[in-house]
């Protein structure tokens, strides 16, 4: 449909026969707000009332010539496309109407699909502007946004706030939107923030895709009627027709079939959808929310999910950034799951000693925030005094004396593998320094995470050191 959410689509003629047509006949196509006009006089008053999104004009009309409105339209409200739609099939009318600023012209005779196509068009143009004169403002900004929807995102870097700012100005645009992220890193939370900040009437619904084939997730969406397929005794409506005039959120969209990836781009382009066993189309003017952890444009290079979903799947693009991206946060999250937790299970919130963000620091953090989350109640669960201890995350993260490696490095190959192209092996007395000098830049100079790091302990770590200092000593005597 592309309709403007919030606005309406103004039609002028003084035939009331085609105002009842064209009625008719945008409805149908899934245009909502739509006002009638039957004296061109009553525009400008008209405009001046309503938030108009587009107008549709009729030329030949007694009282004022459509040319005038077109002009009066266009010198006082630019931002209002005017699709100029009448019996007149004349070249010489349509040239003078898109000197006169029309952004269509479109005979009355021609097809309804190309008048609501023309105003999608329309739509789409001053969405963009609007998308593009939001976002110009509020990046200029540069602060964080105060909206509560954001109240779960606990952040104070600089790019995830650059992202919050983004889908601050998007948020209420009838457009598809992707939010791409690794897991655990808040996906589904941002979901929420958008559809609250879209300011939708409706629901927010939301359908997990992975592991449903063709006929359940269409069935899930869509619907069905009565006698769609055995075991349909009535007719039931999907979630797309519970997510109407609100938003659909659809997670894990990059596990979506073939087929099924058919029918949510024909939903998307058209703002219609067939249930099961209909003859007949609906309308929807639900905003649609996608999410994925998979890379959809190398999906799309190998053939498993359609480029032209994608692109229109990422009209807006959300990336949320790996929380090993943003270490920083990790004082104000760890406070922010250590009073959840205190709340939840009934205790004094604890202090959180520095020797804990420094090691949590050095890990990779594949399951982003929500592993985080996890290893903070877990600790809590398990708390004696008032201060959150170290060993419940250290037996989690360090996996035989070493951090667990990132996917990157998993993907790579494994870390003893890199040794195959060496043509000649480094002595142990290397590798040991480069070790313990790699650990002590990590922990920051700090030698008990160090020696945790390394899996010996702060003694052993500590002779260590002092025998290389020694040895220093002695190479700067001599």
């Amino acid at each position: 449909m592309g309709e403007d959410r919030k606005a309406s689509i103004l039609v002028v003629d003084d035939d009331p026969d085609v105002l009842k047509r064209m009625d008719r006949t945008l409805r149908f196509e899934g245009f909502r707000d739509i006002i009638l006009c039957g004296d061109p006089r009553d525009v400008a008053g008209i405009i001046d009332g309503n938030d108009v999104a587009a107008m549709v004009l009729d030329l030949l009309m007694p009282g004022m010539p459509g040319q005038t409105v077109l002009e009066e339209t266009r010198e006082r409200h630019p931002e209002i496309p005017v699709i100029v739609a009448t019996a007149v099939n004349d070249l010489d009318s349509a040239i003078d109407c898109m000197r006169h600023g029309a952004f269509d012209y479109v005979p009355k005779t021609a097809e309804t699909g190309r008048l609501a196509s023309s105003i999608r068009h329309a739509l789409s143009i001053r969405e963009l502007q609007r998308d593009y004169s939001a976002l110009k403002d509020t990046l200029l900004a540069a602060k964080r946004p105060e909206s509560p929807a954001f109240e779960a995102m606990v952040t104070a870097d600089e790019r995830m706030l650059s992202v919050l700012r983004y889908v601050e100005t998007i948020a209420a645009s009838p457009k598809p939107i992707l939010i791409i992220g690794e897991s655990g890193t808040g996906k589904e939370l941002m979901a929420q923030a958008v559809h609250r900040l879209s300011g939708r009437t409706g629901p927010l619904v939301s359908l997990n895709i992975a592991g449903l084939d063709d006929t359940m997730f269409s069935d899930s969406l869509f619907g069905h009627r009565r006698g769609a397929f055995t075991g349909a005794d009535s007719d039931r409506g999907g979630l797309i027709e519970r997510a109407e005039g609100g938003t659909l959120f659809l997670d894990e969209i990059g596990e979506l079939s073939q087929l099924s990836q058919v029918k949510l781009l024909r939903l998307i382009e058209d703002r219609r959808y067939y249930p099961l066993g209909a003859d007949l189309p609906k309308a929807s003017s639900a905003a649609i929310v996608t999410a994925t952890n998979r890379d959809l444009r190398a999906a799309s290079s190998a053939g498993s999910f359609r480029l032209d979903l994608f692109y229109r799947l990422q009209t807006h693009l959300v990336q949320l950034p790996p929380l090993r991206e943003r270490l920083g946060d990790l004082p104000i999250l760890l406070a922010h799951f250590a009073r959840q937790a205190a709340e939840k299970l009934g205790r004094g919130v604890p202090a959180i000693p520095d020797e804990l963000v420094l090691l949590l620091q050095s890990y990779d953090f594949p399951g982003n925030i929500r592993e985080l989350e996890s290893m903070v109640f877990d600790a809590m669960s398990g708390l004696k005094g008032g201060v959150l201890g170290l060993e419940s995350f250290r037996r989690k993260i360090l996996r035989g004396g070493s951090v667990k490696p990132s996917a990157d490095k998993l993907a790579a190959g494994s870390e003893l593998s890199r040794f195959a192209s060496w043509e000649r092996l480094p002595t142990l007395k290397n590798v040991q320094e480069e070790l313990i000098g790699e650990a002590m830049r990590r922990a920051k100079g700090n030698q008990g995470i160090a020696a945790d790091l390394l899996g010996i302990s702060r003694t052993a770590l500590n002779k260590r050191l002092k025998s290389a200092r020694d040895l220093e000593s002695e190479l700067d005597e001599d």
